[in-house]
Order: C-alpha cells, then sequence, then structure tokens
C-alpha cells in the first residue's frame, strides 16, 4: 500500500483543484478534507463557524484529520489552516508525504475576495487577514513539508506535471 499524499497551504492556493487532477493521474480516491468535513456534519463550513465557531470546526477538522491518517494510497486537499494543531501536524507527517503549495499572498487574495464560504475572510481586511494568516501558517507548512512547490503562476496541470514528477523521484509513487 501506498502512503497518502497530503496538499497544504493557505486557502486559495489550489489544493483541491491540483489535488482532484494529480488523483486522477495517479489512480488513487481524492478526498477534500473541508467536503468530508461538511458531509460529516451536515451543514456547510460557514454554518460550523456560526453555530460552533472557529474551534468546533477545528476540533471537526482534527477528527476528519485522525480518520484519513489511517487510510491508505490517497489524495488529500487538507483546509488551509490544518497545520495550525500540532496533532495535525504530527498526522500528517506521521502517515504520508506532504507537498506544501506556496501562492503569493496576492495571488491568494485575487483568488478568494470574492468566495462568501471563507469564514476567516469576512472581515472588513481580507486582504490583510490573509497575510496574516499567510504569516503564521508558512513556517508551519515548512515544517512539515516534504516537498515545496511555488506555485500560482501559471496552469494547475504544470503545477500537477510538476508534482507528479517530484514524486516519481523521490519514489513516493
Amino acid at each position: 500500500m501506498s502512503t497518502n499524499i497530503y496538499l497544504v497551504g493557505m486557502m486559495g492556493a489550489g489544493k483541491t483543484t491540483v489535488g482532484r487532477q494529480l488523483a486522477k493521474r495517479l489512480g488513487r480516491a481524492f478526498i477534500d478534507a473541508d467536503h468530508e468535513i461538511e458531509a460529516r456534519a451536515g451543514v456547510p463550513i460557514p454554518t460550523i463557524f456560526e453555530l460552533e465557531g472557529e474551534v468546533g470546526f477545528r476540533r471537526r477538522e482534527s477528527a476528519v484529520i485522525e480518520d484519513l491518517a489511517r487510510e491508505r494510497s490517497l489524495v488529500v486537499a487538507t483546509g488551509g489552516g490544518v497545520v495550525m494543531s500540532p496533532d495535525n501536524r504530527a498526522a500528517l507527517a506521521a502517515s504520508g508525504f506532504v507537498v506544501y503549495l506556496n501562492v503569493p499572498v496576492n495571488v491568494l487574495f485575487d483568488r478568494t475576495r470574492r468566495d462568501r464560504n471563507r469564514p476567516l475572510l469576512q472581515v472588513e481586511n481580507p486582504r490583510g487577514r490573509i497575510e496574516a494568516l499567510h504569516a503564521l501558517r508558512d513556517p508551519l507548512y515548512r515544517e512539515i513539508a516534504d516537498l515545496v512547490i511555488d506555485s500560482g503562476r501559471g496552469s494547475s496541470g504544470g503545477v500537477v506535471a510538476t508534482l507528479e514528477q517530484e514524486l516519481k523521484t523521490r519514489c513516493v509513487v
């Protein structure tokens, strides 16, 4: 059985898009951790935030990560804040190959500024929030990353091709 491949990075980094394409190319199952949280809760993420706050959402996120870490051969797109929990970081690092999709803040802002399904960006200064979250999370992404891919320019297909080649070079697939 093959190890899981986890995609980490900020909201808007392209984890779901890249993950779906990579899983298809590798013949693996794809899981979007945020979609899994929504499926288990029976409500969208903004509703979870509204009812339980970020703490409740993070608790649900950790339960999903714990379960996915027991699986094998998955490609998993994680939520942007998954790295805030030391337990999540440990689970990801111990159970798979972690890829950090590093995207510049200006690109993240352009990709997410009109998205109402991102509770953490429903603030007066969403760009400032992205900058602050990136400054906080970037060291944590790097801490657990087996591979960092600087992305945000060009097509998702190009990122997937680069990633697939790196995974083959490193004998992950």
